[in-house]
């Protein structure tokens, strides 16, 4: 099939209306290289970082949600339906509705999934009384009052394994009920467990010594180097382990954040690398540009980006996707580059966060030029997390202009 340029304007399809997708689309449609569509089929979108407040109790479940045709990038059409696959040599988007799409670009911005199947009897316990988790939003608002009610008993917090959508973030409503907790005179009454499929509580050694400091004001005992590997909903009973290892520990409240992958029809459409179990898109984690079909591009958590996932990384990654596609729209090579940055605002009681910034080799990257301790500690980050983030988020960040 002939796929040389002509002369009218380029159809740019973008799959996801997430933080990734309409930031992407917003640049996109504000570089004017062509017609953007967006694929996405929920009719209500949440920012996800404020889950954690949510189910923490430092936020209310309204805060996060806004109808998805009211954050539409202006001039950016949204199509709402739900991908079944992608024909690369086609060029061609098919439906779920039974339609097809054809692109002349194409970006990838599916996030991932929530593959709470994964560990068994994971789904039923999230459906019991007892069961929370603040990466799902229905979830994270039946958590905020099972914390805040409760004044005895034992709460096991579980973290994923990577590679997960800022799998850290499992950790912040820990830290927020604590703090509730402590100031009610109630947490020498709670036994709090974390479990941690790390040997460490993030893996950069500065971040590492401010969360274990929390770690032990709050007394939580760690489960390091452990995954969840099972829950029996009915005896709240759950089994965690490593290698040939093995713990059974009772509870009353389980806060589990689940494994997580690519949605399956990216592996399935022949974008994934061969042999990638998770799926991802296999982009160029600098360029952004799919190694094999230079029309695909993709960011976000759906991208091999080779970084620890985030919404704070998508601003970068997508400033760099939207250059670089338009030099290629011009027949030119990609330039920019993306160094891997990414960002996770550990809120580590109710008025504080610590601020871990940092490339694809661990290194501290902070935005604030030469203030190498932006990550300790401190209220200043809680305010701009708590407060600023989410304004700029709706009203900068999805419009393409922050």
């Amino acid at each position: 099939m002939n796929h040389s340029r002509s002369t009218a304007p380029a159809r740019i399809v973008v799959i996801g209306g997430g933080n990734a997708g309409l930031s992407v689309a917003g640049r996109l449609h504000r570089a004017r290289v062509g017609e953007i569509i967006v694929i996405e089929p929920r009719e209500t979108h949440v920012f996800a970082p404020l889950q954690s407040h949510i189910a923490g109790g430092a936020a209310r479940a309204s805060e996060a949600v806004r109808r998805q045709a009211d954050v539409i990038p202006s001039g950016v059409r949204w199509l709402r339906d739900e991908v079944f696959t992608v024909d690369a040599e086609t060029r061609r988007v098919h439906l779920v509705s039974g339609e097809h799409l054809d692109y002349d670009q194409l970006v990838v911005c599916a996030g991932m999934r929530m593959a709470w199947e994964q560990v068994p009897g994971l789904p039923e316990a999230m459906t019991a009384p007892t069961g929370i988790s603040n990466y799902d939003f229905d979830l994270a608002a039946k958590a905020s009052p099972v914390l805040r009610d409760l004044r005895a008993g034992t709460v096991v917090f579980t973290q994923p394994p990577e590679p997960a959508s800022c799998g850290a973030a499992a950790q912040k409503p820990m830290y927020l009920a604590c703090d509730w907790w402590r100031a009610i005179g109630v947490r020498d009454d709670i036994r709090v467990v974390f479990v941690c499929p790390d040997p460490v509580p993030f893996g950069i050694p500065a971040i590492d010594r401010e969360l274990q400091r929390k770690l032990d004001e709050y007394g939580i005992e760690v489960r390091y180097s452990r995954q969840l590997r099972s829950v029996d909903a009915a005896t709240r009973t759950l089994v965690i382990g490593h290698g040939a290892a093995s713990e059974t520990l009772s509870y009353d409240v389980l806060h589990a954040v689940p494994p997580q992958r690519a949605p399956e029809w990216i592996a399935g459409s022949g974008l994934a690398a061969s042999g990638d179990a998770h799926g991802f898109v296999d982009v160029d984690p600098e360029t952004f540009q799919h190694v094999r079909h230079p029309e695909i591009w993709s960011v976000g958590d759906a991208a091999a980006s080779a970084t620890r996932r985030s919404g704070g990384a998508i601003r970068q990654q997508a400033k760099a996707l939207v250059k670089n596609m338009k030099a290629a729209l011009e027949g030119r090579p990609p330039t920019a580059t993306y160094n891997g940055y990414s960002v996770v605002p550990f809120t580590v009681s109710r008025g504080t966060v610590v601020f871990a910034e940092f490339d694809r080799r661990g290194r501290l990257q902070p935005t604030v030029p030469f203030w190498r301790s932006l990550y300790r500690e401190r209220r200043l980050s809680w305010i701009a997390d708590r407060r600023v983030l989410p304004w700029v988020y709706w009203h900068l960040i999805l419009r393409g202009l922050a």
